[in-house]
Formats: C-alpha cells, sequence, structure tokens
C-alpha cells in the first residue's frame, strides 16, 4: 500500500472486547492537500479533535488516526467525506480553488476505503471470538462566538455527549446503562460528569458502519466530549483534566464487560 494511505495506527493489545477510536484526532495532511489548502492552521486545529486519543489513551485496543478530518472525514460516508464546499464544514472556506481536483478527492477517498479495511479486519477477531463495544471518541466546541464571549448554555451542552442514535438501543440497553453510570459516578476534581444521551450529537458513520456490520455482536458508543479539557481558541490543553476524563473513561470497561458477560454472551476471563 502506497505510504501515503498509511495514516492510522493500531495501538495497544487486542484482547479486550472494549475498544477505542479517535477518529478526528490527527492534525496532519498529505503533501498534496496541503498545497490545496487555504484554511488557517488555528481555524483547521479548532475544529478537529486534539487530545482525544490521550483522552483514550487507558483502553487497551485503540486506534488513532493522525491525518486531519480535513483532508478525509472517517465519521462521514465515503462519498461525503472529504469537503468540497463550505456548506460541507461550518460554511469554512478550505481549498485555494472553487473546484477541487477529482484525482485528489479520489485518493482521499482511498484513505477512507483503507481504513474501514484494516479496521473490519481487527474487529472481525473480536467479533469471532464474542460481543465487543467501540467507544468513537471526539470532542466539540462550545464557545463559537468567541474567546471571551459567555460559554454555549450547559443545559443543551453536556460535558460528555453520549450518541445512541445509530444502535438498536433496546438490545444494548444493559450496556449503555452500565457506560453511563460508571462515568457519571467517576470521582473527578470538578464533581461530577454531566453524562446524557443525544443531546448534541446521536453517532454518524463510524458507528452506523459498526452497526450495520456486526449488528449481533458490536455495540459503538458515540462520544463527545466538551472542550472544556483544553482551551478551544488557542488549541492550549489542560493535562490534568485529560488525565482525569481518561481514568474516568477507562473506569467504565469492567462494568461494560460485566453487562456482556450477564446479557450477551461474552466468555467470562480465565
Amino acid at each position: 500500500m502506497d505510504q501515503n494511505l498509511a495514516h492510522f495506527e493500531f495501538l495497544g493489545t487486542w484482547d479486550s472486547p472494549v475498544v477505542a477510536t479517535s477518529i478526528h484526532a490527527g492534525h496532519e495532511l498529505r503533501p498534496e492537500v496541503a498545497e490545496l489548502m487555504q484554511l488557517d492552521e488555528a481555524d483547521r486545529l479548532r475544529e478537529e479533535d486534539p487530545y482525544t486519543n490521550l483522552i483514550a489513551q487507558l483502553i487497551g485496543p485503540r486506534v488513532m488516526v493522525n491525518r486531519s478530518r480535513f483532508e478525509v472525514d472517517l465519521n462521514r460516508s465515503r462519498d461525503k467525506a472529504v469537503y468540497r464546499t463550505p456548506a460541507d464544514c461550518w460554511d469554512l472556506v478550505v481549498w485555494r480553488d472553487e473546484v477541487l481536483p477529482d484525482d485528489a478527492v479520489e485518493r482521499s477517498r482511498e484513505e477512507h476505503d483503507a481504513f474501514y479495511a484494516a479496521l473490519g479486519e481487527r474487529l472481525d477477531e473480536l467479533a469471532e471470538r464474542g460481543p465487543f463495544v467501540l467507544f468513537d471518541v471526539h470532542s466539540y466546541n462550545h464557545r463559537r462566538d468567541g474567546a471571551d464571549a459567555p460559554a454555549s448554555p450547559q443545559e443543551d451542552n453536556p460535558e460528555v455527549n453520549l450518541g445512541t442514535g445509530t444502535m438498536d438501543r433496546e438490545k444494548w440497553a444493559d450496556v449503555v446503562d452500565a457506560f453511563t453510570d460508571s462515568l457519571r459516578g467517576a470521582e473527578v476534581s470538578w464533581g461530577r460528569l454531566d453524562v446524557r444521551e443525544n443531546v448534541r450529537f446521536k453517532g454518524a458513520n463510524l458507528c452506523q458502519w459498526v452497526h450495520e456490520r456486526y449488528p449481533d455482536k458490536g455495540c459503538a458508543l458515540a462520544l463527545e466530549f466538551k472542550k472544556t479539557f483544553m482551551d478551544e481558541w488557542t488549541g492550549e490543553p489542560d493535562a490534568e483534566h485529560i488525565a482525569e476524563l481518561s481514568r474516568a473513561l477507562a473506569g467504565t470497561v469492567e462494568p461494560i464487560r460485566a453487562a456482556l458477560e450477564a446479557n450477551h454472551g461474552l466468555e467470562p476471563r480465565r
């Protein structure tokens, strides 16, 4: 395979039924795309999901995507994975020329193909061993009016938005409850985590793909962490806040495993 397509990494030991992906954490661009792009790097970073790979870092098996979503958005379908007009991406003007070359678009779509083919091989192996849960880890902005403007209202912007809109919710209710109860009960220095379901986001292409490919074995949870763990305008992280979120997320693994063993046929550990 062309090395330009090697834009993601499989990390950890894939011996757990709980895995994590950080598909919007990347910031890199292949040279061809960088030459075509006019979007300011700071604006690009603000719409990416930096540090979500660190939030997921204590989950054993995980995937880190190094390329920017502005090269190829893996959380959209193949035909919509490349932002071609401002309407595709928050009205941002991304490209120097009004028309993006079709051959460049196709090469980015090939990255989409490569990612899903490789992830499918890994998850096929997991599914052969039993049910699994995938954390699709993202983040979202809550200060879109400017660095000095008030944050978006808390009632519409939970600290963690749990997206379950692409799953058979009844089938996986016990897993969803185990996850939510555990994360809400995590000990963090600022009190309790505000975890709510489908308030801002319901999940997108990756979760849909998991549920269609593994209807009886795969449960994908779309996790959107509000960017309280960083300054979304400067890009500066709060390392301790990230570490606490990482520990809290890792703390959900055992309750989820228990639910999978109790109701979904996962073999107990020996």
